[in-house]
């Protein structure tokens, strides 16, 4: 069994087990490395987190599929864990969508994740749209039936992420919507709130218990007191900390340019900051010399 297989295999097996499967997103590969050291299951890769960090572009579908593929395939690299990416709304039309599961599929990526927003998208954590579209319930199920087609193995993940909730469809059009897609040949479904409370989404389950058996999938950002136990209890299989490191990221950055320039020195960030020492043992240093040097 080659690494792709091994990784898709891992996400079916911890989706089936009687726990959370948990996710966290990395917009790096070292930041992916850093999930697995810290025993997650699976490393997420947010088409919010590759624009702003990688690009720094806003997340309104300004980079291209082989851009964001890119990013994928070197945070893949990286790690032994599973790579869910996040593939926007498939980068254009069905077309797009088709070409776009043939490309992660082949690339070795685990899963992918595809919304119904239109092109071009808007993240769903951005509270300046009065107005949300998104694409016509039985035009994104021909879009998801066509590129489970294309799809040249059986185990590669395909996540139907559907966005009723987040642009104020109500649940009744996220039922529409998931049966669908699942109807479709969606893998499983990302069911998206604003609600802190769950109210929304605890509606939405009650009336999609037994339908399907397929993965629900939870990121809550927007709804950050639940933990991942108690997301499983009711009924989503993999939990998705989204961007949590990449705000860490730009937190501790900001925080350290900051000292930095008041400061004027480097030792007044020593106890701010990893030791290099750490960074060389991180990407094995050590063992790259010896295997050069032939002392291994």
């Amino acid at each position: 069994m080659n690494s792709a297989d091994a990784k898709r295999t891992k996400l079916r097996s911890d989706l089936r087990s009687e726990q959370p499967t948990v996710a966290v997103g990395a917009h790096d590969a070292m930041t992916a490395s850093l999930i697995e050291k810290n025993g997650f299951d699976a490393v997420w890769v947010s088409g919010l987190g590759v624009s702003t960090m990688t690009y720094g572009l806003p997340d309104l579908n300004l980079i291209t599929l082989t851009e964001a593929l890119s990013a994928a395939v070197r945070i893949d690299a990286a790690t032994s864990l599973p790579v869910i990416a996040d593939c926007d709304n498939g980068f254009g039309s069905l077309s797009n969508l088709v070409r776009t599961v043939r490309e992660y599929e082949r690339s070795g990526i685990a899963a992918i994740c595809v919304e119904d927003n239109t092109f071009p998208k808007r993240n769903s954590l951005y509270r300046g749209e009065s107005q949300r579209e998104l694409i016509p319930r039985d035009e994104q199920a021909r879009r998801i039936r066509a590129a489970k087609r294309a799809q040249e193995t059986t185990d590669f993940f395909f996540i139907a992420r559907v966005e009723s909730l987040i642009a104020g469809y109500g649940v009744d059009d996220a039922y529409d919507r998931a049966a669908s897609y699942v109807e479709a040949g969606a893998d499983g479904l990302l069911v998206h709130s604003r609600d802190k409370t769950l109210a929304e989404i605890d509606d939405f389950l009650e009336r999609w218990d037994g339908v399907a058996e397929v993965p629900l999938v939870a990121v809550p950002t927007l709804f950050p007191d639940f933990t991942a136990d108690q997301l499983f209890d009711r009924g989503f299989r993999l939990i998705i900390f989204a961007n949590q490191t990449m705000r860490a990221a730009v937190h501790a950055t900001s925080e350290v340019l900051a000292t930095l320039r008041a400061e004027g020195n480097a030792a007044a960030v020593d106890s701010e900051i990893t030791p290099v020492d750490e960074i060389f043992g991180l990407v094995q240093t050590r063992e790259a010399i010896e295997l050069e040097e032939g002392t291994t």
